[in-house]
């Protein structure tokens, strides 16, 4: 065997005798060193004491002093063996988690080329309120606050807020959507704000008498006079959209259609009037308490929220704590919740004595809830008083506030709900950058095979 330094030779015959038979056991040619020393006791001693494996270890990381020399000891496994500590450059991938992954092991750190970028309008919020034109209009209860959005030529399209928001924060970020700004082009949106509830609203004098929700649905005859309206399409949420409904109820020539969410035809209830005048009357007394904002976010979210959307739960609570004038908004929860009922009834065809038009709303309806809303009982029991063959109901899965949680769905049924009625409209096709009708969208020619 070939001899080097720090190599290994084979040892002589024992005792000299050159008869003995040939010893296979060899030794380092170098004279051992003091690290070397060590190193082997220590990893006799693993060997003999496995229990205390793991304390040597981890004194082995503490430096020595042998011999006058300093010795410090790298990571070292049961065996002896010493471990890479050494951190990783760049994660790595093993050639069954390539072959998982159905593509060739590659270099984690290669660049990344960036072929394009695609544009997409932001759901900006606040450029609802420089987009829109802000007027007062007088009434028989005081004025009110209206903001238009659009061209007044255009087709009117009335909307109505609900409990503790106002035009802006309950319309501003669906009407932003791309599809619904197309829609914006075809149409003129009126956004009606009850007494007391726009933004930075000052408190209502104390000998105000608010008005009731049929006086409510009355000052939308001054707004429809005051800007020449003769038809509109009634878009309502919660309170608001009890509203349209009584609106559309006692004046059916002024309401060509009604796209209603979260809607409830029936007077309040016990539980309902409990919390609310609780509510309404630490509203007055005590201001925005924790307790009137928990049952606010109940109201439009429904349970567990922040599990779906953390985000948007939070700027809602941030906007009743900051924005909502407290006295105000008890004086619509008062009227809220001393609501009588509707009186609609589904009439069967034929009976006597009865008319369809004067118990049930005439104009088609589109009837829409959340599937996690607290108000889905009372949306299907609105559905069973409206003529099955003009209405709809509509149940949208996975959210509670239809208008933040799920707009895309919203303004896909609110489409074809207006194309059902007869409104062609125009939008440009971003994908063909070109304008096309909407009955040309949802019905397009037919693939060749």
């Amino acid at each position: 065997m070939p001899q080097a330094e720090g190599g290994y030779v084979s040892l002589p015959a024992v005792n000299g005798n050159g008869s003995a038979i040939y010893q296979s056991t060899t030794e380092p040619s170098a004279p051992p060193s003091v690290f070397e020393s060590v190193k082997r006791v220590i990893g006799q001693a693993i060997k003999s004491t496995p229990g205390d494996s793991e304390e040597l270890l981890r004194s082995e990381r503490q430096p020595v002093i042998v011999g006058g020399v300093r010795l410090s000891f790298r990571d070292r496994d049961k065996t002896g063996k010493t471990l890479n500590t050494k951190m990783p450059s760049a994660p790595t991938h093993t050639a069954e988690e390539a072959h998982l992954l159905g593509t060739m092991p590659v270099d984690p750190m290669d660049d990344i080329e960036l072929r394009s970028v695609q544009l997409h309008f932001p759901n900006a919020r606040g450029s609802i309120l420089e987009a829109c034109d802000q007027r007062r209009v007088p009434t028989d209860k005081g004025d009110i606050h209206v903001a238009i959005q659009g061209d007044t030529s255009k087709p009117a399209i009335v909307t109505y807020h609900d409990l503790g928001l106002n035009y802006a924060t309950s319309f501003a970020g669906f009407f932003n959507f791309p599809v619904m700004r197309g829609l914006l082009e075809n149409f003129c949106v009126y956004h009606v704000t009850a007494p007391g509830q726009e933004e930075g609203a000052p408190a209502l004098p104390e000998d105000y008498v608010y008005p009731t929700m049929d006086e409510l649905a009355a000052q939308l005859l001054f707004v429809l006079s005051h800007f020449g309206l003769k038809s509109v399409i009634g878009f309502g949420v919660g309170a608001g959209a009890n509203i349209l409904a009584r609106f559309a109820h006692g004046h059916p020539d002024k309401v060509g259609a009604l796209c209603l969410i979260n809607c409830v035809s029936t007077q309040s209830g016990w539980i309902e009037w409990g919390y609310q005048s609780f509510n309404a009357r630490f509203l007055r007394t005590k201001g925005m308490t924790q307790g009137v904002i928990d049952y606010l976010m109940w109201h439009h979210f429904g349970r567990n929220p922040e599990e779906r959307n953390h985000d948007l739960v939070q700027m809602y609570k941030q906007h009743f704590e900051r924005a909502v004038n407290p006295t105000n908004l008890a004086m619509l929860i008062n009227a809220y919740i001393h609501r009588n009922d509707l009186h609609l009834a589904r009439t069967p065809p034929g009976t006597p004595g009865t008319e369809t038009a004067a118990t049930t709303l005439k104009m088609p309806v589109i009837n829409i809830t959340g599937s996690l809303s607290p108000h889905v009982d009372d949306t299907v029991t609105f559905n069973g008083r409206l003529d099955p063959t003009n209405s709809s109901w509509m149940k949208i899965s996975d959210c509670a506030l239809v208008l933040e949680e799920q707009p895309a769905k919203l303004a896909e049924a609110f489409r074809l709900f207006l194309q059902g009625e007869g409104y062609v409209l125009f939008l440009k096709n971003p994908d063909r950058d070109c304008e096309q009708s909407w009955s040309c969208l949802q019905n397009p020619p037919p693939r060749e095979a």
